[in-house]
């Protein structure tokens, strides 16, 4: 496994980026109460490696702005 920095050291492999996100939810409920569709979305791609958590918050402003 490469090394990417976009993700940080604890969130390199899906598994690690699905714990990230779990924890944050549980810190943050808002993140998990209010999750649309979209977020959802954001969210598996997130997990899936290929969105960075900057590139999620960006497009849920973005939608929240709409």
């Amino acid at each position: 496994m490469t090394y990417n920095p976009v993700y940080g050291p604890a969130a390199q492999t899906c598994e690690q980026r699905a714990r990230v996100l779990q924890q944050m939810q549980a810190t943050f409920p808002k993140l998990r109460t209010k999750a649309s569709a979209v977020a959802s979305q954001l969210y598996a791609r997130y997990v899936a490696g290929e969105l960075s958590w900057l590139q999620v918050r960006q497009a849920l402003d973005a939608a929240m702005k709409r």
